[in-house]
């Protein structure tokens, strides 16, 4: 039963559809790229399925309801040719079985699905080619519109760039590869003094200022040789009236397509004015403002370069230069003449010794440094210090006032190679000191062995404090032994410093430097109380014996209000007894600055404590005063002993010598004081003591000093237990 010409909804199966409507989607997907979901592709492939079903089965024409079916499909974007193919093959082997619910005639079937697949192919092959010619029109329309644009951009560009190139403030000109100028703007032509057209006849090397011409044109060359695209720096040009300009230039290369340089463009701005500024600032940073010589911040800088860049054989020399005094003229005078003072002093500086290409600088203060760069040795480099000092000496007239000023030097001179600047102006500084403490006026050079031994110096200085506090100092005793039988009765503390470095350090190293810091009073005081306890325990080991332990009272505790306390509290902490304690003071600390005798004294004998006046016959005692000081004993200066030490080959005495000893005895006798020789090293001088009648002895002949253990092993041996 024929179902064509009968279109009805019943005549398509619509199960059928939906599963070849699922093929063909499976097949769209599988040949290439949808635009479409799978689900998307599916329904929009069922409606295309149901159309040509329909067109099958219409009594109408079945081409034009297929072709419209193909122009849907090249609209939906699904023109893959395989896809067609797939699609006319199978309306012909499967669609009907599938799709159509009623069997039709085959022979009018067949023809109905040749009107089909040829509509759909026909349709197809339309739609692409609409497409095509869409696109194509779209993509010309596109090109010209964006010609268009091209050709205003680049009208616009260059109407842009001819207003910036015409009326900017900052100077712009081209120039081709070989340098010759194309085109300048007015700013470039006005900072250089030119006209625009004088310009377009100049090359840019002409231009160039011949102190920086020859880097200049190098720089030039590689940018132009394309080795670079940029250039940026700051350099001079000459204007056409002679007078030169600074400005700020920027270089840029424009190539061809191919990467040729094709021209230069040149932006310039006159920084003049500020370069002028810069300059006056960079003088003002690195130039004294009272002087004008150059200041420390520009020495160093120049000591450095040289240092850095100059050949290691290369000598240099620092005259490092201090005016004697110069505080006492601000002081007396003022300090609008000393500044005066210091101008006239640099003046005469920059005279004598910047002249023969020396760098003169001020330090601050009174301090100025000579650099001797490129000196033959030594010699030069006092030669500029001798210069200079003679420069100062000459007298000064300042105002109604004439002054005589005078100056030290440290000199120090090296080698480049090695050297460091921080290290070359230690050592100037330090030798500058050196050269004042010899006496001022006077040049001192360097020494580096010298300046060991004052590092060495400071060091003990620095660690004397926190020695104290660690408990590295020892206190070492040595005998006083009776002239008349031998007999130990008093010992001598010596303090030693037990250094974790240098080992133990003998009193010459480090009781001087504890004076200058002022420790000596805490260092005194720590070795009078181990002293107290080490005789006190001696005394309840041996009660036998009456040993005196004598201890060094330096000035600075002398002078200390609190000295008779601080004994007063020593004996009472150890118990020892006043009269055990032996105190020495030299002659200057008893007899006072003002050859006054310490009023202290007079407590501490009240105490009962014996008191001794150590190197007697050195100093200046007032004999009247010592008379009425409450003195136990004086002990004769060493240098009076030596002279009768007779220890030679033949045994000599100088009698002068022992005619001194001789009255000093007398005198102490006369006084009722008791008498001890130090330094006695032989047995000729202890029999010359003792025939001269001198009290005690001290000295290497009778024991070098020692830990107290040797003192209570000596007390054992002699018996005194007993």
């Amino acid at each position: 039963m024929s179902t064509v010409g009968c279109p009805g909804g019943d005549a398509v199966d619509r199960a059928g559809a939906a599963r070849y409507a699922a093929e063909w989607a499976l097949t769209v997907r599988r040949l290439g790229f949808v635009p479409l979901s799978p689900a998307e592709t599916e329904r929009l492939l069922l409606a295309h399925t149901v159309r040509l079903a329909h067109a099958l089965l219409s009594a109408e024409p079945a081409g034009p309801p297929a072709e419209e079916v193909g122009r849907a499909l090249v609209e939906a974007h699904l023109t893959d040719p395989r896809m067609l193919d797939w699609s006319v093959r199978t309306l012909a082997d499967r669609f009907p079985a599938l799709v159509l619910r009623e069997p039709v005639d085959p022979a009018e079937l067949a023809g109905r699905i040749a009107q089909v697949q040829g509509g759909l192919a026909t349709g197809f092959a339309r739609g692409l080619r609409d497409r095509t010619f869409t696109q194509q029109e779209r993509i010309a329309r596109s090109a010209w519109q964006a010609r268009d644009a091209v050709e205003q951009a680049l009208r616009d560009s260059e109407a842009r760039f001819r207003a910036v190139f015409t009326g900017a403030a900052i100077g712009i000109g081209i120039a081709d590869v070989n340098g010759q100028i194309i085109e300048v703007n007015q700013s470039f032509a006005e900072m250089l003094g030119y006209t625009v057209d004088e310009l377009r006849e100049i090359n840019v090397a002409s231009l160039f200022h011949p102190d920086d011409a020859t880097g200049m044109w190098e720089l030039y060359q590689e940018l132009i040789e394309g080795k670079h695209d940029a250039a940026r720096v700051e350099k001079r040009y000459y204007r056409k009236d002679g007078r030169v300009v600074w400005t700020d230039l920027a270089v840029s290369l424009i190539r061809h397509h191919d990467g040729r340089p094709r021209f230069t463009v040149a932006m310039i701005e006159d920084i003049t004015e500020r370069y002028e500024l810069q300059q006056r600032l960079r003088f003002q940073a690195l130039h004294d403002p009272l002087t004008g010589l150059p200041n420390r911040t520009l020495f160093f800088e120049t000591l450095h370069r040289v240092v850095d860049t100059a050949d290691p054989a290369r000598r240099i020399g620092v005259c490092f230069l201090d005016l004697d005094g110069f505080k006492a003229i601000n002081d007396s005078l003022g300090h609008d003449l000393g500044d005066r003072l210091l101008v006239v002093i640099a003046r005469r500086l920059a005279g004598c010794v910047a002249e023969q290409g020396h760098l003169v600088a001020r330090m601050g203060g009174d301090e100025f440094v000579i650099l001797v760069d490129g000196g033959r040795g030594i010699d030069d480099a006092i030669a500029v210090a001798e210069t200079a000092l003679a420069a100062v000496a000459a007298p000064v007239h300042v105002g109604d006032q004439q002054l005589a000023v005078s100056a030290s030097v440290g000199i120090v001179e090296s080698a480049v190679a090695g050297a460091s600047v921080s290290e070359l102006m230690k050592a100037a500084d330090t030798t500058l000191y050196w050269a004042k403490a010899e006496g001022r006026g006077r040049w001192a050079v360097f020494d580096p062995e010298r300046s060991a031994r004052d590092i060495a110096r400071s060091a003990l200085v620095a660690g004397l404090p926190a020695a104290l506090d660690r408990g590295e100092f020892v206190v070492h005793y040595q005998p006083i032994v009776s002239l008349l039988d031998g007999q130990m009765l008093a010992v001598e503390a010596l303090v030693r410093w037990q250094h974790p470095e240098l080992g133990l350090i003998g009193p010459a190293r480090f009781i001087g430097l504890a004076e200058e810091t002022g420790i000596i009073v805490r260092l005194g005081e720590w070795v009078l109380r181990q002293a107290c306890r080490d005789a006190e325990a001696w005394r309840r080991e041996f009660p036998g014996t009456r040993l005196v332990v004598s201890v060094n009272l330096a000035a600075r505790q002398a002078d200390d209000a609190g000295i008779v306390d601080t004994v007063a509290d020593a004996l009472v902490t150890t118990g020892l007894p006043a009269d055990l304690l032996q105190l020495e003071l030299t002659e200057s600390a008893v007899m006072g600055s003002a050859g006054e005798p310490l009023r202290s004294l007079h407590r501490l004998a009240a105490l009962g404590v014996r008191l001794a006046i150590d190197d007697f016959g050195t100093g200046y005692s007032n004999l009247a005063y010592l008379r009425r000081l409450p003195i136990h004993c004086l002990k004769l200066a060493g240098p009076f002993v030596e002279g009768i030490r007779g220890d030679g080959p033949e045994v000599t005495v100088d009698h002068r010598d022992e005619r001194i000893v001789d009255a000093l005895v007398r005198l102490a006798h006369a006084l009722e004081l008791w008498v001890t020789a130090e330094a006695v090293e032989t047995p000729v001088q202890a029999e010359r003591l003792r025939a001269l009648r001198c009290d005690t002895g001290q000295g290497r002949f009778f024991g070098a000093p020692g830990p107290a253990g040797e003192i209570v092993a000596r007390l054992r041996d002699s018996g005194a237990a007993a």
